[in-house]
């Protein structure tokens, strides 16, 4: 038997076993840093959600950590050539990691 053996859902169709996985530390912290910016943020978010130390999260966190890349700049000249003008084109990097299923 599974251990989620005592949970059941009665549902109009009848009864229903439910499952329930809480969370892995990795999912945890993807969802934390999609919530926010800041590194000890991110770590009591993680660690409220699947219910762990705050150490812990943050280790994982420090050792998954990717150096933060400045936003990409782009200049580029418009207009004749009696008046250029230049306009700059920033760039800013996603947060949020995308699967694709």
């Amino acid at each position: 038997m599974s251990k989620n053996k005592g949970k059941v859902w009665h549902t109009k169709y009848g009864a229903r076993r439910v499952r329930h996985e809480a969370p892995t530390l990795q999912e945890a912290i993807v969802a934390a840093q999609g919530l926010s910016d800041e590194l000890d943020a991110q770590a009591d978010i993680a660690a409220s959600l699947i219910g762990v130390p705050r150490d812990r999260v943050r280790a994982e966190l420090l050792k998954n950590a990717s150096p933060r890349r400045a936003a990409t700049k782009s200049v580029a000249f418009v207009g004749s050539a009696k008046a250029p003008r230049s306009v700059v084109i920033e760039r800013k990097p996603a947060r949020r990691v995308v699967n694709g299923r």
